[in-house]
């Protein structure tokens, strides 16, 4: 993944009805491509459903709010919970953020789910982004798109549920991955 052929390529995507927030946005191009760069080498990729008008509609980062980016704007309660966990179990820097469609559905002040023919149309981001990672879906939209077992999504009373999900997935990982020891 070259982060900034990616973001060049994602900016000129039209993804069904949704809204391009990278399109006419050098300041979130940048981002998406200083983050991508960061996290080039994260072994996990959390994969949510869509950018939301409070998260990466603003700040350009998938479930991150421009408040935890710059300490200003909107704040985002998906995106606060998502960094509160990944940061509680230590793993934050071992795990890219993304969503299976990273543009926004909805309008400036809400939501709404994305179509299945949006859902197709960013499927090739997604296939980069997952590729050669083991990916976690948040929320059962996230689970068909990936064809992978989800965590519960923390909105609605979800917290508690997404926390345990993501310690036990992380427990998971961290057997499979663990080294090899010869008998000496």
């Amino acid at each position: 993944m070259e982060p900034l052929e990616l973001v060049g390529r994602l900016a000129a995507t039209e993804i069904g009805e949704t809204y391009n927030q990278y399109a006419g946005s050098q300041l979130l191009q940048e981002r998406l491509r200083w983050y991508l760069g960061a996290h080039r080498d994260a072994r996990v990729v959390l994969v949510g459903e869509a950018a939301g008008y409070r998260g990466a509609r603003v700040s350009g980062i998938p479930l991150t709010s421009e408040r935890q980016l710059t300490g200003n704007g909107p704040a985002e309660a998906t995106a606060t919970i998502v960094h509160r966990v990944l940061a509680k179990l230590g793993v934050e820097d071992d795990v890219l953020l993304w969503n299976v469609v990273p543009t926004h559905p909805g309008g400036e002040s809400f939501n709404r789910r994305p179509t299945r023919a949006e859902v197709q149309a960013a499927a090739p981001f997604l296939d980069e982004l997952t590729r050669g990672r083991v990916a976690i879906a948040v929320g059962r939209l996230a689970a068909a798109a990936l064809d992978a077992p989800y965590v519960r999504h923390p909105s609605h009373g979800g917290a508690a549920a997404f926390e345990e999900g993501l310690r036990q997935a992380f427990a998971t990982i961290g057997r499979r991955r663990a080294p090899v020891r010869p008998f000496l």
